[in-house]
């Protein structure tokens, strides 16, 4: 895997971007502080996954931290009193935060976790934000906003609520504890756990099975899924229903239909 450093309004070396065989790998490059994320980090991130979205090639996105160590371990506390002093910094860090965490959950295809280690505050944003979580069994899993006087957003708690429940967020919010990995699948924090040694060959094999279905049909189910997580009056079914309709309207659709009747891998367009 050969790393692009990524291109943003503020140019970091903290933030990687890969391309390969249809997926995009998002890499936050901060090992010696266990991948905690800074406000450049956050804008070089944006920008990263702005090009993965235009560009067809990429069918999938996998988000990850550099190293052994963690997936991120959180905001990066070391610039709080600088950056964060101030109303406006504040706002700032908030802003170019949320919006690269929000691009994952909205951006029209799908995005994965890959978590290793620790994945902590912030870092847990990161993940809840993207579609499909995979962690290895070493990982690490906590919001310590209680240990920080760290208020969240109900956006925020939201997400963590459609997974894990109300009475589980609050466990993981009042008690600001690390979780296992193997309690985090029980909770349903992620998806699958796999062993340490397998996590990268795992989660690019899960992602290339992904990458090779068909774009349009993928976009419908995501489309749908976020939909109906909203509150009914912010619904947009009708985005839903022509979404579906192009799916199975599409050219796609003829080459699964002749690839299964041909038995054989169907090659999509996304078209």
């Amino acid at each position: 895997m050969t790393a692009n450093t990524a291109t943003a309004a503020k140019a970091t070396d903290k933030i990687l971007s890969v391309k390969e065989a249809g997926i995009g790998w998002l890499i936050f490059n901060n090992p010696e502080r266990r991948n905690a994320v800074s406000p450049d980090m956050s804008e070089a991130a944006l920008a990263v996954l702005e090009d993965f979205s235009r560009d067809d090639a990429v069918r999938v996105i996998v988000v990850r931290g550099a190293g052994d160590k963690a997936f991120i371990s959180g905001g990066d506390i070391s610039k709080f009193a600088g950056e964060r002093s101030t109303p406006e910094g504040k706002a700032r860090w908030a802003k170019l935060s949320g919006a690269a965490k929000s691009m994952l959950l909205t951006m029209e295809k799908p995005t994965i976790a890959m978590i290793r280690g620790y994945c902590l505050g912030g870092g847990m944003g990161y993940a809840l934000n993207c579609d499909l979580r995979i962690c290895s069994e070493d990982a690490r899993f906590g919001i310590p906003a209680a240990k920080l006087s760290i208020g969240y957003g109900a956006k925020g708690i939201k997400l963590l609520m459609g997974l894990v429940g109300p009475s589980a967020a609050k466990d993981i919010l009042y008690t600001a504890r690390q979780y296992t990995a193997q309690e985090a699948l029980r909770m349903g924090l992620v998806n699958r756990v796999v062993p340490v040694a397998e996590l990268e060959s795992y989660t690019r094999e899960y992602a290339s099975l992904i990458a090779g279905n068909a774009p349009l049909a993928i976009l419908n189910a995501k489309t749908a899924v976020n939909e109906l997580m909203k509150d009914p009056g912010e619904r947009d079914m009708a985005l839903v229903a022509r979404r579906a309709d192009a799916a199975t309207g599409s050219q796609d659709h003829i080459e699964g239909r002749n690839a299964f009747l041909q038995k054989r891998k169907p090659v999509f367009s996304g078209k």
